[in-house]
């Protein structure tokens, strides 16, 4: 897999208890006072995507709030564990158990093996994230890594009368449970709206509701990847991956679950179904879900045929940062509508605070009680239930603040490690400049001396060091110039 990198230099110029964090709560259907189940730890599982297309920015601003959750969690002082899944196998075109594997359809579409297709586009989703400046989770394991953990579970729930065979196939008993719907206030009927008419019904099933757990022949011959199993040779149901991947390297108590608002049924309904049947007590104490991103036409989805990608945006002139910053300026809980126009204006935004912010001079001593002051207001607005919005507002209150620049520079970089939008990025490929230029000009005025006191071993010893480190050296009747290679 691709792994990314991003280093992020902050100035502590305090240091930052663990600060408050309210957050709305699918679960209980309000904003609730964030608190772990271990004291300064969070542990925070992420629904990832199912790499059989390229990833569309509706997809990419659930992941993009969610990398903002847990910056900002890091930034309040928790020590996180994030945990996201790749979906490679048993995502089917319907939530609802039914129509052809995601992946095959890909692999077919393409013509190509299924682990072909879900290399590419896992790829392709790490560096559109790269570009967004989408931190790339602690732990991130496709599901078809953990086959076995996969039928212990199902093995679990069958022994516990949670689960049960029939036409080959493993199913979720939903009338063993209480309460199925925990997550919706909606009703059975409710939640099928907008479900089509063409999906076949599935006669194994007890109940309507029932899920499966473990695909066989019987149901999908010409699926390509199939593992043994108890029974018999199949695939794992789409939603038993989270469970499973999320318990094994997170444990049986979750703090945070994150995905988009089209989770919540049936997906994370179900994973909480699965899950608390099989370890015997509740799993996960905050749901968090981010809304969609629409377009003048409705929610934006592959169905429709083209869609919008990261590369598409920066064909069209776009930074990526632009369409975070886009995104940070709207509440994660708000639908909200993608137009060009719109676009257009945070472009314009986005660079003037870019060169507003690179302008600030290093020099000076940074104002304390200035800094804590507004870094209160920034933690205060993330705090509430992530209000980025207002978190934006506080960064340009900062530069309007009447403070010197060391001060505003030193908050620009302290709320960027949250924001990342790459607010001092110019500057410092610039201060990066300079100080390789600085040091070439130094080694071949140092070559220049040696080759004047005729030690052309030394003078060849610093043009070789030159050209090691991607420098060529040219010597011409105007003096030595130079260049990167």
């Amino acid at each position: 897999m691709v792994i990314i990198i991003r280093v992020s230099i902050c100035i502590n110029i305090t240091t930052i208890k663990l600060r408050d964090i309210n957050i709305y709560n699918t679960l209980t259907k309000k904003v609730d006072k964030f608190v772990p189940n271990e004291p300064g730890k969070v542990k925070m599982y992420t629904c990832g995507p199912t790499v059989y297309h390229f990833a569309h920015i509706g997809n990419l601003r659930s992941y993009l709030v969610e990398d903002i959750l847990e910056k900002y969690l890091r930034y309040a002082g928790y020590d996180v564990k994030r945990v996201m899944n790749i979906t490679d196998v048993g995502h089917l075109t319907s939530d609802a158990d039914s129509g052809e594997d995601k992946m095959l359809k890909g692999a077919k579409r393409e013509h190509k093996t299924v682990m072909e297709i879900a290399k590419f586009y896992r790829d392709a989703f790490f560096s559109d994230c790269g570009k967004l400046n989408i931190k790339t989770p602690d732990v991130v394991e496709p599901a078809t890594n953990c086959i076995p953990e996969f039928i212990h579970m199902i093995e679990v729930l069958i022994e516990k009368g949670y689960a049960y065979v029939a036409g080959g196939n493993v199913y979720f008993d939903t009338s063993k449970l209480k309460e199925y719907y925990v997550l919706s206030n909606q009703n059975e009927e409710e939640l099928q709206v907008g479900v089509r008419d063409d999906v076949e019904e599935d006669d194994n099933k007890k109940n309507k509701t029932d899920f499966v757990l473990w695909f066989t022949k019987s149901k999908f011959d010409s699926q390509e990847l199939k593992w043994d199993s108890p029974w018999g040779v199949g695939y794992p149901g789409w939603h038993i991956e989270c469970s499973c991947i999320s318990m094994k390297h997170l444990g049986e108590y979750l703090d945070i679950h994150c995905g988009g608002v089209d989770n919540i049924f049936p997906h994370h309904t179900n994973e909480i179904a699965q899950s608390e049947s099989y370890i015997g007590h509740k799993w996960c104490n905050y749901w968090f879900h981010v809304q969609h991103l629409n377009d003048k036409s409705g929610k934006m989805s592959k169905s429709k045929g083209e869609f919008l990608t990261v590369s598409l945006l920066e064909e069209k002139g776009y930074n990526p940062l632009v369409y975070r910053l886009f995104c940070l300026q709207s509440h994660y809980r708000k639908p909200l509508l993608f137009s060009y126009d719109v676009m257009d204006n945070v472009k314009t935004t986005y660079e003037k605070l870019v060169k507003r912010t690179s302008s600030l001079s290093k020099e000076g001593e940074v104002d304390k009680e200035i800094f804590e002051k507004y870094q209160n207001e920034f933690a205060d607005a993330m705090g509430n239930d992530l209000n980025t919005s207002q978190a934006v507002t506080v960064l340009y209150d900062v530069l309007k603040a009447d403070t010197n620049d060391a001060t505003k520079r030193a908050l620009v970089e302290d709320f960027d490690s949250v924001l990342s939008l790459d607010l001092l990025k110019e500057q410092e490929e610039k201060t990066a400049d300079d100080g390789l230029k600085a040091m070439v000009e130094d080694m071949i005025a140092k070559r220049n001396a040696a080759r004047k006191e005729k030690d052309f071993a030394a003078a060849d010893a610093i043009r070789d060091e030159l050209l090691s480190k991607g420098i060529e050296i040219k010597d011409t009747r105007e003096g030595t110039v130079w260049k990167l290679i």
